[in-house]
């Protein structure tokens, strides 16, 4: 059976190359965009490569940029015009293959097995005809990245940055992929990698060459699936935006490396638990209208409860205080949890949503407005540079007693 070609499509310094187009004269200059270029506190969302040459990174907060690049200029984000870019850009891949995969706001994967043909063109062909079509049509780059699976081409977009197409195929992807740090491969981040790294795993190649069930029995069935990755045996296929069923519940259960107890130690469990959640509602358009908690003690006890939310919500703290509101009304904080899990029930799309004013608090659709622009743009930031990009504060010293969470999203009614 021949390899399918798959191609996975990067947005060069997305954000930042979108407000460009308005200030071209600005191209060779250092520019980062920012959520508050008038605040010290205001974090980097996006940045150009000539800012990228003073090492000024995503998610830091901009005076650490300035003292980096004190000429950096700032520009404020348009995340309307961020959506209505990608749309176009989208637009342009499908003139090649319906089978175009959205992973990001600025990232896609394509599937053109059936249509090369069509065109006289093999991969590399093709990439370099899309990059050329998207610089003429609409003034932006892209990196590319042509496999036989979507990990290995989602490498590839990585490999050579800007405006660069990158080819793993059969033939080379041990010297190209294998050499590359283990982070670099899709979902490994940097929890993952220390794990890994007393096993001897620094690269893709030393993944590729544990043994599988060495992986499981560490990172259990997700070691399975990052060993099938390394090894270039990833073969899910590009699913088009709007095909899948959008999720009726989104979950995320934790079994804790040391037992929590008190209220603060439960109180992070949830944080963490419900950020993950909240993020994947986001991802799916989804707001959730009800809440469920399980408990699990040490000695394998297990209790479920449940309650509708005030406001339907995709907001990490409202799911967590929820959590919390909830176990608290059911557990001893005495007794000692091993595992916790949090599931968005009843979810619903996030546009058919309306939050009733509060009379006592008339002020608080504009304060849920800004953390949800916050948040979301905490999601654009681990799109785009992974999980451990940036996190809730109160979870920075969450290793000390957590494992790697095991989500899941479930498709068909959630059963307690």
């Amino acid at each position: 059976m021949a390899d399918r070609t798959i191609l996975h499509c990067d947005l060069n310094s997305f954000f930042a190359s979108v407000e460009l187009l308005d200030y071209p004269d600005l191209r060779e200059r250092p520019v980062a965009v920012c959520g508050d270029p008038e605040a010290r506190h205001g974090i980097v969302l996006a940045k150009n490569e000539a800012a990228k040459a003073y090492g000024v990174q995503t998610a830091e907060t901009v005076w650490q940029a300035r003292k980096k690049c004190p000429e950096l200029i700032l520009l404020p984000p348009h995340h309307q015009r961020y959506r209505e870019y990608s749309k176009k850009v989208n637009a342009v891949y499908g003139r090649y293959t319906d089978l175009v995969e959205p992973f990001s706001i600025d990232e896609s994967w394509l599937d053109v097995t059936g249509t090369l043909h069509l065109f006289g063109l093999d991969g590399r062909g093709l990439a370099d005809r899309l990059r050329r079509e998207l610089r003429e049509e609409l003034g932006l780059t892209i990196s590319v990245g042509v496999s036989f699976n979507k990990i290995f081409a989602k490498l590839g977009s990585d490999y050579k940055k800007p405006d660069a197409t990158t080819v793993i195929d059969r033939t080379n992807y041990r010297d190209v992929a294998w050499p590359m740090p283990v982070t670099s491969l899709l979902f490994v981040g940097r929890t993952a990698a220390r794990l890994l790294a007393p096993y001897g795993v620094k690269t893709i190649g030393d993944l590729a060459r544990m043994e599988t069930s060495a992986l499981t029995r560490l990172l259990g069935q997700q070691g399975a699936r990052l060993s099938e990755y390394a090894r270039g045996l990833e073969c899910s296929p590009v699913v088009p935006a709007g095909q899948q069923p959008p999720p009726k519940s989104v979950g995320n259960g934790m079994t804790f490396r040391h037992n929590l107890l008190g209220e603060a130690q439960v109180r992070t469990g949830l944080e963490l638990l419900s950020d993950t959640v909240a993020a994947r509602l986001r991802r799916a358009q989804r707001k959730a209208v009800s809440l469920q908690v399980t408990i699990r003690d040490a000695s394998f006890k297990t209790i479920t409860r449940q309650q509708p939310l005030p406001l339907a919500t995709n907001l990490s703290r409202e799911l967590a205080a929820a959590a919390l509101e909830l176990v608290r009304a059911s557990w001893n904080f005495s007794v000692p949890i091993r595992m916790l899990t949090v599931t968005a029930q009843h979810l619903i799309p996030e546009w058919e949503t309306a939050e009733q004013m509060d009379l006592f608090s008339p002020d608080s659709a504009p304060r849920r407005e800004r953390l949800e622009r916050l948040e979301r743009a905490v999601d654009v930031i681990r799109d785009r540079y992974g999980k451990e990009a940036i996190s809730i504060a109160s979870l920075s010293r969450r290793g000390q007693y957590v494992d790697p969470p095991q989500d899941h999203i479930s498709f068909k009614d959630h059963e307690s």
